[in-house]
């Protein structure tokens, strides 16, 4: 049953993306509309980052997470390298949920 499920998943997958191949000289988009485009790509990334910085499964995931991924984010602003800013965004979390504040 589980094998059936990924094969179908992966038949539609493919099917989706041969159908942005085969229609992309028929389907023409509006010059607003192609300005929008990587707009909406950025507010999709943002909004799966918020998500993923604030949710544990169906309930907020605490304060340790928000707070840790701000330190990464500020960190990463201002050009800090990018293991200092993983490392720095672990061990605020870590030591917060160490202090208490979960």
């Amino acid at each position: 049953m589980m094998l059936a499920a990924i094969v179908i998943l992966g038949l539609g997958t493919y099917t989706m993306r041969l159908g942005g191949v085969l229609l992309r000289s028929r389907v023409g988009l509006s010059d607003s509309l192609q300005r929008l485009l990587p707009m909406a790509a950025a507010a999709l990334l943002a909004a799966l980052a918020a998500t993923s910085t604030l949710m544990a499964g169906a309930a907020f995931a605490g304060f340790a997470r928000p707070l840790g991924v701000a330190v990464g984010a500020v960190l990463a602003w201002r050009k800090a390298p990018f293991v200092v800013v993983v490392v720095a965004a672990a061990a605020t979390a870590a030591l917060l949920r160490l202090a208490g504040l979960e």
